[in-house]
């Protein structure tokens, strides 16, 4: 099959999003399918507002249909609602090609965490988005029970693996610094609730992976924090291995694919009891949360590493893929 992907996130960016996609493409080449993708690397761009670092694309449609064209698909997979997804939704609609579109990020949320957004307008708009998709696929149960109580259908699930050869215990004497170390690894901006880490009291060392519109303020606000930038392939996993403990501090995100990453590094997991950390880490003791992130931390840390590494090799993308595979739907 000949599988097309569009996407508003895409490369140069790091995210889960970035991860998922790349990850499942490379999964289903290896079972003989063709696959392609579309993102803002094809086309003029702008920077997101708010978010200098993350491209946007400026009037994509008659380039994108072209694009979708020569690619022939046989299966589309609109990943995203930014301007590629929107456009991308319109040449299908216009074709009538089926499409599937898959909900990653709870930008509902993440806007009212910027401003005067009603949670109410931003679902509406995204309910219509995706009322046209032959499925919409989604990555936990608590994500599709939330998003059915909010008048979505058509959902289906696609899970997430990780890549155990990559995150996986290694030294510790790649970090040098009072220990413990407790770690996060993300966008550094308002809505991902990083300063209820950074704020913690706690002992040892916190250390910040990733960039965002709130690093330079953070790490003029919070000097003891090391805040060492984006990373990723084998810096990114030594990082995790190094750490005593990962926090993951977001109360938004749909899944937060680094909680597996912390652990097939055999690296704890600290979070609040939301949507993301209770489906991946439930009730196992791979980790710990707590309305209390200080005392999850502290918990946390007499977690056995050998448990965090065993929890996290249940999750495979061969798994995943298959069941990106099974919810596709052919363009004609």
């Amino acid at each position: 099959m000949r599988i097309l992907f569009i996407s508003d996130a895409w490369h140069p960016q790091i995210n889960g999003v970035v991860r998922t996609l790349s990850t499942t493409g490379r999964e289903l080449e290896k079972m003989g399918h063709t696959v392609g993708f579309i993102g803002p690397d094809q086309f003029r761009t702008m920077p997101l507002p708010g978010y200098n670092e993350i491209k946007i694309a400026i009037r994509p449609g008659p380039r994108l249909e072209r694009l979708i064209a020569e690619f022939q698909p046989q299966a589309i997979h609109i990943a995203t609602e930014g301007p590629l997804g929107w456009a991308a939704r319109g040449i299908c609609r216009r074709r009538g090609y089926a499409f599937t579109t898959s909900y990653h990020t709870s930008f509902p949320e993440y806007l009212a965490e910027r401003g005067p957004f009603p949670l109410s307008l931003t679902y509406a708009i995204l309910r219509k988005f995706h009322r046209a998709s032959a499925a919409v696929m989604v990555a936990t149960p608590t994500v599709a029970r939330n998003l059915t109580e909010r008048g979505f259908a058509n959902l289906k699930r696609w899970t997430r693996g990780v890549d155990t050869e990559l995150f996986r215990p290694r030294p510790k004497d790649f970090i040098d610094a009072p220990r413990p170390i407790s770690l996060y690894v993300g966008r550094v901006a308002v809505e991902k609730n990083i300063e209820a880490f950074l704020s913690l009291d706690i002992p040892g060392t916190k250390f910040v992976v990733g960039g965002g519109p709130m690093l330079e303020t953070l790490r003029r606000r919070y000097p003891a924090v090391r805040f060492v930038g984006p990373h990723h392939g084998e810096e990114l996993a030594s990082y995790f291995a190094a750490a005593d403990v990962f926090v993951f501090p977001s109360r938004t995100d749909t899944f937060g694919l680094v909680m597996l990453e912390a652990l097939a590094c055999g690296v704890p997991v600290a979070a609040y009891p939301v949507t993301g950390p209770v489906d991946v880490i439930g009730d196992s003791d791979a980790g710990i949360l707590n309305e209390d992130l200080r005392s999850a931390v502290m918990q946390a840390l007499e977690i056995k590493p050998e448990r965090c590494r065993d929890f996290a090799l249940g999750y495979s993308w061969q798994a995943a893929a298959l069941q990106f595979l099974n919810n596709v739907q052919p363009c004609a």
